[in-house]
């Protein structure tokens, strides 16, 4: 559940200060809107979310040390957006030349730079209307897909720029497309729910 961070005295903070704020406070798992709202994560991913996302991750993190085709980030790291948010993905996946084009300080740090996919797994506090409206955030801002995972409803929306959301059963193989070439998933395998 993310809940809103009302700062009266500093009603903005800007990328530098945002970043000042995460490392004085680790333990918070801080985003930023495009109003410049802060959000914290208030709730610890339960066993079963937890365990599902790293199944996420290690199918996607097997796949990319197969084809060596950029780099897969966990829920920890943050990107600024071109409409000046900070989101933290549960998964991202970042193509290496884009990468590799970062500088080490910007990869020490929330890199200005939209994922090129990113995975959002709904948690049992989340609401799907505010997920959905994230994902679209995250395609506005330059992301080339984007699969928000539902377990409860065990359905996958799958979001891509210039096209309609459309929706997948768990049953069904997902495929990475062009943006993760050869890379498929059948989430009923990996997933537990």
């Amino acid at each position: 559940m993310m809940i809103p961070l009302n700062m009266p005295v500093h009603k903005f903070l800007n990328d530098e200060e945002l970043i000042a704020f995460s490392v004085a406070n680790p333990e918070l798992s801080i985003e930023r809107d495009e109003e410049g709202q802060l959000f914290i994560n208030m709730t610890p991913a339960f066993a079963i979310s937890s365990s599902n996302n790293s199944e996420l991750i290690t199918e996607l993190g097997i796949w990319n040390r197969k084809y060596k085709a950029g780099r897969v980030l966990e829920s920890n790291g943050g990107f600024f957006l071109a409409d000046s948010s900070m989101r933290l993905p549960d998964v991202a996946w970042i193509k290496l030349e884009r990468w590799d084009a970062l500088s080490m300080s910007e990869k020490k740090s929330f890199p200005h730079l939209a994922p090129d996919f990113v995975i959002e797994l709904k948690s049992e506090t989340d609401g799907v209307a505010d997920l959905q409206s994230k994902m679209s955030k995250w395609i506005e801002n330059g992301v080339r897909l984007a699969w928000l995972i539902c377990t409860d409803q065990q359905m996958t929306y799958i979001f891509e720029p210039g096209k309609p959301t459309f929706t997948m059963k768990f049953e069904e193989t997902l495929s990475g497309g062009t943006v993760l070439n050869h890379f498929s998933v059948r989430l009923s395998d990996i997933l537990e729910y």
